[in-house]
């Protein structure tokens, strides 16, 4: 055979292979109205922690683009009207149609945005989020995911706390807490002389007194000995409680009473952890101290020379702490946080 003949076969040839080798690609085409998610029911929100194991189910309808799409769906909830800007996400997963989840679960992550032991009004959706090729940048790819979402659908929730004992007489809506849940409840409290109080189980039912220094169900009702806060402590297993004074106050000479007691009171926020007080001061130094004591606990300041690491965000608990200078007169709110080995305030000037 001609040679150059051979070398023309071979590249016909060739050519028929490369047009082979064109890839078949497979459209996805959607929908110009994708049908979205919807809430179809939503279950009792009334949260009780006896029924903690009992199962919500949350039924829904599946999203549609208009071709057959596997798509990742979050359940989400956030206070009514803010219009999911700051969600709880209750599920994530591939369920669509129903999401079940125990009533322990579902209390668990709406604690950590929502008041517990009253009624919140919160909105509920599902969003649903579909990527159909991953890595080419393209809309639908997982940098570019396709996005759709129920309307908001409302409903009451009453969330609960920590197993808790109610002060019942002391005047105001108050309780101490068992962070774990043994028996063992512990919190600040603030009492008037002139009321006697008992403890009462929300869940049980059982109502605690004193029997001498004792606890005891039906017992007496317990009388504070002076008005203010106390750290109130009780074991409803071993039947013991404890009651003892913890008045933090602001001292110094910026404060009305200079150096000398009583202290400026702060007031405890069981919210937010922070001891708070509103007052005027004067140009002047201030500290922290407890119990108008400056040897029962707290006395609380800044770092010196050879401790310069503390400041208002790290005071220093010590008697060789510093005063904290206040150097323009005014009203000012201040804030102390006061943490098992940390310590830290804010003194903020609101004219």
């Amino acid at each position: 055979m001609n040679k150059n003949l051979l070398i023309y076969i071979t590249f016909i040839g060739l050519i028929g292979v490369l047009s082979g080798c064109e890839k078949d690609e497979t459209k996805v085409v959607i929908s110009a109205s994708p049908t979205a998610p919807t809430i179809t029911s939503l279950p009792n929100l009334t949260l009780k922690r006896p029924e903690g194991n009992n199962v919500l189910e949350f039924v829904g309808t599946p999203v549609n683009p208009g071709f057959k799409a596997s798509a990742t769906y979050f359940l989400e909830a956030c206070a009514k009207g803010n219009n999911f800007a700051n969600v709880a996400i209750l599920y994530s997963g591939v369920q669509d149609t129903s999401i079940k989840m125990t009533v322990s679960e579902v209390n668990g992550i709406l604690l950590k945005k929502f008041p517990s032991d009253q009624v919140s009004s919160l909105d509920f959706r599902i969003r649903s989020v579909l990527v159909v090729d991953a890595g080419t940048g393209a809309p639908g790819t997982s940098t570019k995911p396709f996005v759709y979402s129920s309307g908001a659908t409302n409903a009451n929730v009453t969330i609960f706390g920590l197993p808790r004992l109610d002060l019942i007489g002391s005047g105001i809506t108050q309780r101490i807490e068992s962070a774990l849940g043994d028996g063992k409840y512990s919190s600040f409290v603030k009492l008037d002389a002139a009321k006697s109080f008992t403890l009462k189980d929300p869940d049980a039912n059982i109502v605690y007194g004193a029997n001498g220094v004792a606890l005891a169900v039906n017992g007496t009702a317990i009388t504070p000995p002076a008005n203010g806060w106390y750290k109130l402590s009780a074991d409803t297993k071993a039947l013991t409680y404890s009651l003892k004074p913890y008045m933090v106050g602001l001292i110094g000479s910026a404060t009305p009473n200079g150096w000398s007691a009583p202290d400026s009171k702060m007031d405890y926020d069981s919210q937010s952890g922070l001891w708070t007080i509103t007052l005027n001061l004067i140009v002047g130094e201030v500290k922290f101290r407890s119990n108008d004591d400056w040897n029962a606990g707290i006395n609380l300041g800044l770092g010196d020379a050879t401790h310069p690491g503390y400041s208002l965000t790290n005071l220093w608990n010590d008697s060789g702490s510093k005063n904290i200078a206040i150097a323009v007169a005014g009203n000012y709110t201040v804030t102390l946080s006061i943490g098992s080995t940390a310590y830290s305030c804010t003194i903020t000037k609101n004219n």
